[in-house]
């Protein structure tokens, strides 16, 4: 794990886009650890702020703003040089805590105080990037599988959505979508499950609830079907997940084994703006022998890409957290703790 600490100055921009202090003050994951090469500058884009990610030769992950404080240049059109960001307009250099060390239009001078980048808290877990705005309520959330040998862990995407990030979480934790949106993966169209009634618990990692059973015709990547008992998770307004007991069925939904197995799944959406989402998405899975990474993968794909179709179309683009505005039943129980409880939190930007 590495962290860099966040600049005493503010930028210019910071009155730029979202200005919600709930989302300023959380974790948001801008990219896969393996998306950041050494010597060479990234811009990302973060709740409608410019940023740079840059990784130093000893590994650690630097994300700024994408401003140099001489005369507002991106630095993201600049380069590395020597470990150090060099603004493509004057030639400043900036060290790895964000320092000018260099002005060569007056090479014997020492820079002044205030010549510095805008740095960010970044933190390198479960193989993404997560960058927080302003100053973390809160520990990034834990992954329960990922420091367990005994899973497989793969990760897919990114999937950009030109929907709204909390319509994204809320279409992952909904079950009643299979047999439609997944037809002949994780439901049968001409069977859809009947729900049974659920539960829903407000827990100190968020919201959580209780096992919903569906059966899945092609339930994981060894495309076999299973009866599949769903826990949901909400850990972050933006970052969710479910663990998925499962036990092998015939092609009529009856269970044929006792055994069970998990399938766990770590959902995680960047918001570029309001109406735009980066998610991205690290599955773990503990059946024996592991399935190929690939498959798992192609899966995937599949999956979220008809999942980001759908979210695509819906309106309003923002999220209606006043349940009145939509119409709900008791098999959306958990979109509308959701949006209760982003209401509950203050939540202004993305949402009605």
């Amino acid at each position: 794990m590495s962290v860099t600490t966040l600049s005493a100055q503010r930028p210019i921009t910071a009155q730029d886009g979202c200005q919600d202090p709930v989302l300023l003050n959380d974790w948001h994951v801008v990219g896969y650890s393996s998306d950041f090469a050494s010597d060479k500058i990234h811009p990302v884009r973060l709740l409608e702020r410019d940023l740079i990610v840059w990784r130093s030769a000893n590994g650690d992950i630097h994300v700024w703003e994408d401003l140099c404080i001489h005369r507002g240049a991106r630095l993201s059109r600049g380069w590395i040089k020597n470990d150090h960001v060099v603004c493509p307009y004057h030639g400043w250099e900036y060290d790895g805590g964000g320092r000018c060390t260099l002005m060569p239009a007056a090479p014997d001078e020492t820079p002044m105080k205030k010549a510095r980048a805008f740095p960010y808290q970044a933190v390198e877990r479960y193989g993404f990037v997560w960058v927080c705005l302003g100053e973390p309520t809160a520990d990034i959330p834990v992954f329960p599988q990922w420091d367990d040998p005994s899973f497989l862990k793969v990760h897919s995407g990114p999937y950009i959505y030109s929907a709204n990030g909390f319509r994204s979480i809320e279409n992952f934790i909904d079950a009643s979508h299979f047999p439609f949106v997944h037809a002949g993966l994780n439901g049968v169209m001409d069977n859809p499950d009947r729900l049974e009634p659920y539960d829903v618990y407000e827990v100190d990692t968020g919201l959580c609830s209780s096992e919903i059973k569906v059966f899945q015709p092609w339930g994981d990547a060894r495309g076999i079907p299973l009866m599949a008992f769903y826990t949901y998770h909400t850990f972050r307004p933006l970052v969710a997940y479910f663990s998925k007991r499962t036990q092998q069925a015939d092609k009529s939904g009856n269970i044929v084994s006792d055994k069970s197995d998990i399938f766990a799944t770590f959902f995680v959406c960047q918001p570029v703006d309001e109406k735009t989402t980066i998610a991205r998405v690290c599955a773990a899975m503990n059946v024996n022998p592991h399935p190929d990474p690939k498959v798992v993968r192609d899966r995937a794909d599949v999956v979220f890409n008809q999942d980001r179709e759908i979210v695509e179309s819906q309106r309003p683009e923002r999220i209606p957290t006043e349940l009145r505005y939509e119409l709900h039943h008791r098999t959306d129980l958990m979109g509308q703790r959701y949006r209760s409880w982003l209401r509950a939190k203050g939540i202004t930007y993305g949402v009605i």
